[in-house]
């Protein structure tokens, strides 16, 4: 009788289990968020340099017999790439990927959510840092209308949650919190508060503006209740319910608290660069192997070794100058 044949799990050194990759499809982005990409900036990868949609699926498949469960599409802006809900439909039919997700800053999100929400995605995070139109095109560069109309689509599509993603910003965003609490209430989404990360010389350059969350939320036990509650997703938000309502608000303290100890995840640009962690050097192509006829099982191996690489933590503090890339490079 033949011996069953245990799946190989993927555990980094410290005993981390890695079921969540978070998956760049494009490093372009129709916005230009200061605190992530220099004015002016253009450039990007090729797309002859992206994998194409066969080699995502194939990456994916991999992972997924390694273990990973939970999949974010995510950029630049994922909805730039051409028949993006083709590719969510051939990662929703992958054995095993139990959760689909997508991270967008909604511009296009008007013409695209049904069709994204019948290809399989089921939750996303909305970009989203002020609801003041004039702040938000000094803050992007963009209208805020399209991001709102975008918004609106999602919702009427069926997609839940949705969570909205506010970076902070000291004497910039930080008196639009309460309104953003209740912008949130009204229309049913969930809201996550993120602290800059000093990534490359923009990201430091906004660190300047740098908020530690556990004030925000001294400052909202002022006006609410705050109930500790939890959500599901792979993320590293720590969340609470506001009393009386059914709004949950998720603190993202990459800084202040970060969450090293429970890394779950990496991240897969598009041009096939595999990176362990946004604060770190430590990165793996895998680019070359899917297009020179490695097999199935030497990606798996592939995907091993570069598991193997994860570092126990990011050094945003004391390294400040160390991680160099765009966030938009990395992805999401």
């Amino acid at each position: 009788m033949e011996k069953e044949q245990t799946q190989r799990v993927l555990t980094d050194p410290f005993g981390r289990r890695i079921e969540y990759v978070r998956l760049s499809v494009t490093d372009q982005c129709d916005l230009r968020c200061f605190y992530c990409m220099p004015k002016g900036f253009n450039d990007y990868q090729e797309p002859g340099n992206w994998l194409t949609f066969d080699e995502i699926e194939r990456v994916m498949r991999a992972f997924s017999e390694l273990g990973t469960r939970r999949v974010r599409i995510t950029g630049g802006e994922p909805l730039i790439r051409k028949n993006l809900p083709r590719l969510a439909s051939q990662l929703h039919r992958i054995p095993g990927i139990s959760d689909l997700s997508l991270s967008t800053n909604a511009t296009r999100l008007n013409r695209q959510s049904q069709a994204l929400k019948d290809a399989g995605i089921s939750r996303m995070n909305v970009s989203l840092d002020t609801l003041n139109p004039e702040r938000f095109k000094d803050i992007t560069g963009g209208k805020l209308e399209k991001v709102l109309s975008g918004l609106m689509a999602a919702k009427e599509a069926g997609f839940k949650p949705v969570k909205i993603n506010m970076v902070l910003m000291r004497g910039i965003n930080d008196d639009e919190i309460e309104g953003m609490v209740e912008f949130c209430i009204e229309h049913d989404f969930t809201l996550r508060f993120i602290e800059t990360m000093p990534m490359g010389n923009t990201g430091r350059s906004a660190s300047k503006q740098y908020i530690d969350l556990g004030q925000v939320r001294k400052r909202l036990e002022k006006s609410y209740s705050l109930i500790d509650s939890t959500m599901p997703g792979g993320g590293p938000a720590r969340y609470v319910k506001i009393g009386g309502t059914d709004l949950r608000i998720g603190f993202i303290t990459p800084i202040s608290q970060h969450f090293c100890e429970t890394c779950n995840r990496v991240r897969l640009s598009a041009e096939g660069t595999l990176y362990m962690c946004l604060g770190q050097s430590h990165s793996y192509q895998l680019r070359p192997l899917l297009r020179n006829g490695a097999t199935d099982e030497e990606l798996k191996e592939a995907i091993c070794q570069a598991i193997a690489m994860k570092p126990e933590r990011h050094e945003f503090i004391e390294k400040p100058q160390q991680s160099i890339r765009f966030m938009s490079v990395t992805g999401g």
